[in-house]
């Protein structure tokens, strides 16, 4: 069955996000977290790796394809327009599956 994709990367099934912020954790657990956002800036997924994941096996890319229930809402106008502006800029200049 094919989905059709709008030009913001939703579909009736999965909403595609934009990898926006990376940061390693602060404690000895060697954790990358990952937040891919909406072009909107309005919605979240945050994805924890272990550091010992990267690698070919496990890139990260500049965008994912995310169910609706993973989301999470962006509820900080300041983090929500600097996710916007992120979010655009990524997608402006990679393809969802280019490697960051």
């Amino acid at each position: 069955m094919e989905t059709e994709t709008t030009a913001d990367g939703r579909t009736d099934e999965t909403t595609r996000v934009w990898l926006v912020e990376r940061t390693y954790s602060d404690d000895e657990q060697n954790i990358v977290i990952l937040v891919y956002a909406t072009p909107d800036g309005e919605q979240y997924l945050r994805k924890e790796r272990a550091l010992t994941s990267f690698g070919d096996s496990r890139p990260t890319t500049a965008a994912v394809e995310a169910a609706p229930g993973s989301l999470g809402t962006v509820d900080d106008p300041e983090t929500r327009r600097r996710y916007a502006e992120e979010a655009t800029r990524v997608a402006e200049e990679h393809e969802p599956d280019d490697r960051l």
